[in-house]
Parts: structure tokens; sequence; C-alpha cells
């Protein structure tokens, strides 16, 4: 599986051979002094009050300012560095385009107050909300059949972004745009998938893996890059397959680590199974992963010495544990609570104990999830 953090690790260039601004500065006092002991021939030494100094040092600024838009100019063609406007222009490069800010998702249900004997109809565009200032229109024209009581209807946040999203089911029950013969309407399923305008990293990701895109053999980090393509809120994903029988499973999680719904998993098959993206002899299945639970429960201390900071540290060892839930949250990481220890002991504890979780190892398919909220104690102050 490509790693993209091969991009982020690589070593660092200069294509100035790491010039400073004291660099240029001395070079060019000393081509100074070269030449006029040569051009005189006597030794000339610039002292530090000359105005033929002064006026050096301000040529080398604008000559290193000079520089530094060479570098610049040079570590936007390397993915590793390259941002913003220029990120995009690397992407075209590899046919890879940022992508918008999308809306969520989700299903309505309209339900008439009584049978009738004729169809109801609802309107495309008709719009519901929670009782804010969130409003999901539906997505087509349907229609409750005559003597029915219920139709489903996909609807789309009126507003790209994330704002629409985690509304769980049941929460829009107003009818902003009030239908006759219909009593309510409420939403069968959570909202999701609304996005912001992708990111620098995650465009700079699938420009990374876009070439798995290239063949129609199917390779693996052609299914990852056509699913992060699907929704820039697609986070970590998995494709393995079963040779024998021909198929292709899909495993993902959101980019913010919580389980993908029905709206978001059933969107992504039908993305995958596109006569474009999947080859004829692959069967595409996809699902959220399995989760494997673990709970925490650690207590830690702080030496002495660091009394004057103990608030800050015990701040830091919260900020420390949440990472930690973020690091673990990745598809086939095992439950290590060795991660955990180095997160608080570099937040600035002196001693970590933990009672959970256990090393847990987590298949390939599978992820873990925090059941219960951390219990993190602090166990006061130590000698060093």
């Amino acid at each position: 599986m490509p790693d993209f953090s091969a991009v982020k690790n690589a070593p660092d260039i200069s294509f100035i051979d790491n010039k400073t601004i004291e660099d240029v500065r001395d070079e060019m006092v000393a081509d100074y002094e070269e030449y006029m002991t040569k051009a005189t021939g006597q030794t000339v030494t610039l002292p530090r009050s000359s105005p033929h100094r002064g006026v050096l040092y301000a040529a080398a600024l604008q000559i290193y300012q000079a520089f530094q838009y060479i570098d610049r100019a040079g570590k936007q063609s390397l993915l590793k560095y390259s941002y913003s406007d220029f990120l995009d222009n690397l992407g075209l490069l590899k046919g890879v385009t940022r992508s918008p800010a999308t809306a969520a998702v989700t299903t309505l249900r309209f339900t008439v107050s009584a049978v009738r004997q004729v169809a109801t109809a609802i309107p495309k565009g008709t719009r519901v909300s929670a009782g804010g200032s969130v409003y999901f229109a539906t997505d087509e024209y349907a229609e409750i059949p005559a003597g029915g009581s219920t139709v489903d209807v996909p609807a789309t946040c009126t507003d790209a972004g994330t704002e629409g999203n985690d509304m769980a089911a049941g929460d829009l029950t107003i009818m902003v745009d009030p239908l006759p013969y219909v009593a309510s309407v409420v939403n069968t399923t959570a909202t999701e998938g609304g996005t912001d305008v992708e990111s620098d990293d995650d465009l700079a990701e699938r420009i990374y893996l876009a070439p798995g895109a290239y063949s129609t053999a199917g390779p693996e980090d052609g299914y990852l890059f056509h699913a992060k393509q699907f929704n820039p809120s697609i986070g970590d994903v998995v494709a393995t397959s079963n040779q024998a029988a021909g198929t292709v499973d899909i495993v993902f999680i959101m980019s913010d680590g919580k389980t993908p719904g029905t709206e978001m998993i059933n969107g992504l098959k039908e993305y995958l199974n596109g006569k474009t993206r999947r080859p004829m002899t692959d069967l595409v299945n996809v699902s959220a992963p399995a989760e494997v639970t673990y709970t925490v429960d650690l207590t830690y201390y702080i030496n002495r010495s660091d009394s004057a900071r103990a608030v800050a540290i015990q701040e830091a060892v919260q900020t420390a544990v949440a990472d930690y839930l973020t690091w673990q949250r990745t598809i086939g990481r095992d439950i290590n609570p060795s991660k955990l220890v180095a997160l608080v002991m570099a937040a600035g504890a002196k001693r970590v104990t933990v009672t959970a979780p256990t090393y847990t190892t987590v298949d390939a398919i599978k992820v873990s999830a925090l059941s219960g909220s951390p219990t993190i104690s602090y166990g006061g102050l130590e000698d060093d």
C-alpha cells in the first residue's frame, strides 16, 4: 500500500544550498575586499562602521530575497513543499484538481396525514430543517403513491460545507415548505458527506496516489485514489481482494474518524462500480470496518521540579490523550498503549501507569474504537 508519509518524510532540500543572509553579506564583503586589494595593490579591510559595508549589506538583503524566490520556485515543483495555487497546478500534471466544497446528504421520509386514493406530490427542492439556519432540499420529484402513506426521498443540504453534517436520524422534522396532505417529515439517516474545500494535505495525497488510477487492472492504490476522489471527507481507506472469488472489498472511515453512514457507503459503492473505474472482472464491495473496542484508563505523575508548570503539563496531557485517540483511529492499526505512554511523557509527565488499553492486534480490515470516555487521573507531584 502506498504510504504518503514517505513524501512528508523525504529529506529536506535547498535550491540555494541552504544559504543564509549572513552568508550573502560575508561573501559580498569578501568579494569587495578581494577586488579592492587587487585594484589598489594594498590590503583593504572594511571596518564595521564603513559606509561601503552598509551599502553591501543593503544590496545583500535584496539579493537574499531573490534567493528565497528561487528556492521557493524550485520547491513548488515538489509535492513535499507545494501549496495553494502552486499545488493546484502541480496536480493538473496528473489530471487531479482540488475538490470543491460539497454538501451533506441524507434521506427524508414524508408521511401523509391520511391514506389517499391519488398520489401525493413531493416537489423537487422541498426544504426541511431542524429548526436552525441549515436546510435540506429534496434532490428529485417524488410521490407518495395512491393507497400508500410514505415515500423516501434523497436530499442535500442547500449550503456546501461541513455545517450540514452530524444531524442524527430524526433531527430534521420541520417542513420549511409545507405540502398539502403531508403531515410530517423526518430524516431516516444521519446527515453526512459535507466537506469544505479540499485542504492542501488531502490534495497532495491524492496527487501522490494518482498514478494508481492510470491502470485498468484495478491496483490497490487505484481504488484508494478513486475512493478519495469520490468525496474529500473520506479518510482512511483499505482495499483487499479475494482473487479466487473475484471480489474487491473496500473498507473506510471518515476523515474525522467517524464511521461512515449508509448514504456515504452506498454512494462510494456506486461510484467505484462506474464503468470507467471498475475492471470488468472485479466485484466491488464497500462497507465500514468492523470495530475492535478499547478503553483508556491511566494515571500520570509530574516531577516536583516542574511544579510551576504543573497546570500547563496537565493541559498538555489532555491534548496528548486526544492525539492518541486520533492516531489510534486508523484501519488495521494495533491498539498500542506504548504510543499513549510516549505521548503523555512527551507532554511533560514524569511517569505514566496505564491500566487500559492493553496491546491488542487489529486485523487489516478492522479499526479500533474507544468505548466510553477516557479516564485520565493526575497522581500528583513526585520527587525527581
